[in-house]
């Protein structure tokens, strides 16, 4: 493997470095790459960045930065029909509270999509419309929709 260029380095929560970088790995193939770096890891692309570290001290190291809350909801898995159907039973809501939900909406494009989505989508994602819209609905705040689809994942 080799190193091609650094731009930039920054820390992870645990305290490692995150390296962006251009790499050729060892099947010759060239390509910007972000290598989790530690100082005790002997293998790998980690003793070659160690080295450049120690060639550079003078290299900006960002600081740990913890990801905002609409960056983490938009990085939770997307749920399949079945554990979202779940996840909103195990909540308390039935299937056919929000088709009602739906159906109760005003009469138009936004509710056709809403029932279509609804109906026929094989995956949810955290961050889609629908699910603020149907979740503000009924009821449900940003915070209670996370609690519920992180306890849907293992559904």
């Amino acid at each position: 493997m080799n190193l091609n260029d650094v731009y930039s380095i920054a820390t992870d929560v645990s305290g490692a470095l995150l390296v962006h970088c251009n790499i050729t790995d060892v099947n010759g193939e060239t390509y910007d790459a972000i290598h989790c770096y530690r100082p005790d890891d002997p293998y790998g692309l980690s003793p070659t960045v160690g080295e450049w570290i120690q060639a550079h001290p003078d290299f900006p190291i960002a600081p740990y930065v913890p990801p905002t809350v609409e960056e983490v909801r938009a990085s939770m898995p997307a749920l399949s029909a079945r554990q979202l159907r779940l996840g909103l039973l195990n909540a308390g809501i039935s299937p056919s509270t929000v088709s009602a939900t739906i159906a109760a909406m005003p009469a138009g494009a936004d509710r056709d999509k809403a029932q279509i989505e609804w109906e026929f989508a094989t995956t949810f994602n955290r961050m889609h419309p629908l699910i603020a819209t149907v979740g503000g609905a009924l009821g449900l705040n940003e915070t209670q929709i996370d609690a519920m689809w992180a306890a849907a994942v293992s559904l």
